[in-house]
Parts: C-alpha cells; structure tokens; sequence
C-alpha cells in the first residue's frame, strides 16, 4: 500500500496551481483539471517536484472552492474523477508528486452534513458541528471574530442557536471533538489516498478543535498578528480559545497514521498569535504534519533582519523538540499580494524576481512556488465593480482583497485572453501580465522563466541546499548571508535585497570560500575576503 519511505517532501520545490485560473480547457472563462493537464510539460520543464492543487471539489464557490460541499467529488466547474485520475497519471509519469488541499476545519454550509444539523437539536448529525445557545441577553456565546469581518457566531433561526464559522457565515466549523466527525474526516483523507495522491495541504489546520467552555478571547497585546491586515480587527485578540487548542495534536496523529500507512505526505497551513513556535510543535516527534507553513514571509516586512529572524526563531523552536520538524516556505500563495508588489514595490528589474525564487528555494525547509511567480507577475489592480472576493468586499477598500494575486495566467502575449481561455475569464488579465507571458519568456536565455528552470535544476546538484543546516551572518542591510551544511559541505549564499550596489567585508569563518558558477543568477563577486553585489545580485560558494 506504501508508495515510498523516502522522504521526498523534504527540500522539495512545491508548485501551488489554482486551478481556476491556471488554464480553461472548455471555453467558459475558467481553469479546470484537463487544462493543467494540457500543460504538464511546462510543469515538468520548471524542474519542480511537486505540485500542490487548490480546492477542485464539489463547492457552492462562495470562498471559491474553500468552502466544500462534497469531499470525494470534483465540482463539474472543474472537471470529474475521471479528469483528476487522468491528470495524476500524467503528472507521475513526468516526475512529479501531487499535493491537494484538504480543507477539513469546516464545510460549506450547502453540505449535506450541515444541512442536517441545522434540522432540529437531536437529529443524527446534530452535533457534528459546533453549536451553542445565545446568552440570556441574545448575543453570541462568546466575543471570537471571524477573519473575514464580524462575529464568527451566526443565528440560525431553525435551531434557534448559534453556529461557528471561522471564515464565512456560509462556511460552518465542523465539531472536532465529536469521533464521528474524525473518521468521516479520516475517511474523506483516504479516499484520495486510494486514487494515487502523494500529499496534502491541509487548510488552516489549527482551527480544527475549539474550547468547549466557549471562553472568551483576551485582547492582545500588541496588534501584530501576521494573517491579518491592521484594518482587521480580527488580530486584536490573543486566539488563545478558538483556535490551536491541545486536542488538536491527537488528530494530526491520526492523520499522520493514515498517511504513513500510503507513504504519503502533509503541509499544513498554521496562522497563529505565535506560528513559529505552532509550526515547531505541529511538525515535531515524526509523528504528526511532516512540514507546515505561515504567513511570516508572506507579509509587507521584507528586511534580510526580518527574514533572518523569521527562519532562526523556527530553528530555535523546533530545536526544542525531542525530534525537530521541518518548515515549508512561501513568499507567494493565492492569499496574499504577489510578491514583486509586495517586496519589490513593481521594479522594473527582473533580477528582482530571480533572486526571490533562489532565496526562497534555499532557505532550511521546503518551499512553495506560487504559479505566475516564475514569471514576475506583479500584483493585478482589480477595480471594485470586477472584484470577486467576499473578503476583500468586506474590508475595501483598505483591504482589496486577493484577486489580484489570482488572475489567469498568461500564456501567449497576442492570443484572445492570453490564451488562457477563448472566452472571457472569470478575473481580467491585465496587460502588465500579457507582457510577461510564457511565450515571451520561452526564448531569452536570462527571462524569469529560465532563470527558474535552470536554477532548480543546478540546485538539484547541492545536497547542502536541501537538506543541510542552515547558519545566518549578521552583516549590514540590506545583505542577506546564510551558509547551508550537509555531510561535511559548506555552502554560502549570500543576497543584496536592495536595488543600490553593495560591497560587505566576509565574516572571517567565511573568507575562504570558492564561487559557484552555473547557478545564473549574476550580480555577485566573492574577492579577497569582499563580497560585492549588484542590485538584487547574489553569490553563492563553497566554504573550505
């Protein structure tokens, strides 16, 4: 039944596809499983090793797939079962592993589940989902706020109760403190399993399990909270009872049983008051999530500290454990803004984009690559009449949601669309995008495009730059330098963040160092002990 011991996932490359708006096979203006299939071969020239799936399963599509209303079915939207068996063999016989999303805190409330529940107070299903009377004065049972705006407490007039909902009023927490509800969850896991998948990221994976008393939130501290922007007073609470309770680390070894039962593996997606040290305890002891990832490189602060700081705090967490974990990083994914806006404020240069993809790719840990990225896509401007987003209509126009980092993808500058589709898609392409199409990138030898192919390529040949250790220098702004370590090889790597040049003396440890070729990034030069970096430049070299 086991696929493979190997740990595969560890290093790994993972390609995040949102299928909507990946390719439109059909004509209906959006993405669907047969057009990732019809680009498979781009997948596999990426030099990629996984891939990860967003949300394709039956949905009423009010969070766009997040919100599910059958676990072991292909919404029509995207395709069938068959499309989806299809598309796995073809991208094993490429080489490549497939990841999907589960998204198992809650369901959409079109479920056939919810449905139920939501009938009358003892019904089969009937605490199967987290339920709670008004206090005597009418409101909620406690004062949580749900992430995308309000209380995360809904009325239902039927049961003339309250339910839960983390995200949307339309997305339902399911009760995890009910066992029904884990095996049906377990179950729904396995049926993938049996139909060849090699991995899951699992979707907000510590909301699974809720206080049972309903304790109320106490405020927080300091408004930092890394998920959230300011305007949302979400990150005003310390969620120190609605989510990431103690009875979710029994469930992730359940889960972690099941897949190790398949050789498969997980990612889990932790958004925390503090996801490091949560990241660090989910993926510790070899026996719950194998990796896990947050939102601490996915925001505005983009600093060499900020980094450094981010990927030591985790080293220093995990090493509390009797067997560390391991992370998964991502400067991009479908909810936050593309990073050249993000960090690179829409530069013109696109060294820009190729010295994030080889900074994020060699950082200790895993790392995903979110599709369009390998072109230094910018953030798409969507005006509020074309806005599609619950969350960003909620919170606009502070906060304009994330269509702009979902767009189809561009695949021919001058064709109807993009080619992405032959009718109008779901979300506009803007023409910044259409000029940095895939077939405009196919030929220049130094495009963004091949720069990622070649550069994950020549990253295969270090083992030090997947597996090994990983060490930070402190040296000036805006100079990120960091050494990677496995069966006695040393490897520096070393970053200009900053679009002005920059000459930094080498820590004494580091000035025998040997450079690098092959790896095409340019802009870098290790000299008697100086390292000089062009703008966006970096260097890489083996330390003797």
């Amino acid at each position: 039944m086991a696929r493979s011991a190997k740990a595969w996932w560890r290093g790994a490359v993972i390609y995040q596809i949102y299928p909507r708006s990946f390719m439109d096979s059909n004509g209906d203006g959006v993405g669907d499983l047969p057009g990732i299939r019809q680009h498979v071969s781009y997948l596999k020239r990426l030099n990629i090793d996984a891939v990860w799936i967003s949300p394709f399963f039956t949905s009423p599509m009010n969070d766009f797939g997040y919100d599910v209303s059958d676990y072991r079915d292909v919404d029509p939207l995207f395709g069938t079962l068959a499309d989806f068996d299809a598309l796995v063999a073809d991208l094993h016989k490429a080489g490549i592993k497939v990841i999907i999303d589960q998204v198992l805190s809650h369901t959409a409330d079109a479920h056939p589940w919810f449905v139920e529940s939501r009938q009358s107070r003892d019904n089969p299903k009937a605490d199967w989902y987290v339920w709670a009377d008004a206090r005597p004065d009418g409101t909620p049972p406690s004062n949580w706020l749900s992430v995308f705006g309000g209380s995360s407490w809904q009325w239902d007039t039927r049961r003339r109760q309250y339910y839960l909902h983390n995200f949307l009023t339309s997305q339902p927490d399911l009760n995890f403190h009910n066992e029904e509800v884990q095996q049906a969850t377990l179950d729904n896991i396995e049926f993938w399993l049996k139909r060849g998948v090699d991995g899951f990221r699992f979707d907000a994976c510590n909301y699974h399990f809720h206080d049972r008393k309903l304790r109320s939130n106490p405020a927080a501290e300091s408004v930092d909270d890394m998920t959230v922007t300011l305007s949302n007073p979400y990150g005003m609470q310390q969620h120190r009872y609605d989510k990431s309770r103690p009875q979710n680390l029994k469930f992730l070894k359940q889960i972690r049983k099941l897949l190790d039962q398949y050789g498969a593996a997980s990612v889990g997606e932790v958004g925390d008051d503090d996801s490091l040290a949560r990241m660090a305890e989910y993926t510790s002891g070899g026996d719950k999530l194998n990796q896990a990832y947050s939102f601490n490189l996915l925001t505005e602060a983009h600093t060499a500290e900020h980094i450094r700081r981010q990927v030591e705090d985790l080293e220093a967490h995990m090493a509390m454990h009797d067997k560390p974990g391991w992370a998964c990083w991502s400067v991009g994914n479908h909810d936050v803004p593309r990073v050249l806006t993000r960090w690179g404020h829409n530069t013109d240069d696109p060294q820009f984009s190729r010295m994030v993809l080889a900074l994020v790719t060699t950082l200790r840990g895993s790392s995903c690559l979110y599709q369009g990225d390998e072109l230094g896509l910018p953030e798409a401007d969507i005006p509020y009449a074309l806005l599609q987003d619950p969350y960003g209509k909620a919170f606009w126009p502070e906060f304009k949601g994330r269509d702009g980092c979902r767009t189809p993808m561009p695949w021919k500058k001058n064709a109807a669309f993009g080619g992405f589709s032959t009718a109008q898609p779901w979300l506009p392409i803007p023409g910044e995008h259409l000029a940095r199409a895939v077939a405009v990138q196919e030929r220049p030898a130094d495009s963004v495009l091949n720069f990622t192919r070649h550069f994950l390529a020549w990253r295969r040949g270090y083992p030090a730059l997947i597996r090994g250790d990983i060490h930070f220098y402190k040296v000036p702004e805006p100079v990120l330098l960091y050494t990677r370590k496995h069966d006695h090889v040393t490897v520096l790597v070393a970053f200009n963040l900053g679009s002005a040049k920059v000459r930094v003396k080498l820590p004494t440890l580091l000035r025998d160092v040997i450079p690098l070729s092959g790896h095409g990034l340019g802009r870098g030069l290790i000299e008697n002990g100086m390292l000089d970096l062009g703008a966006y430049g970096g260097v890489f070299g083996t330390v003797r």
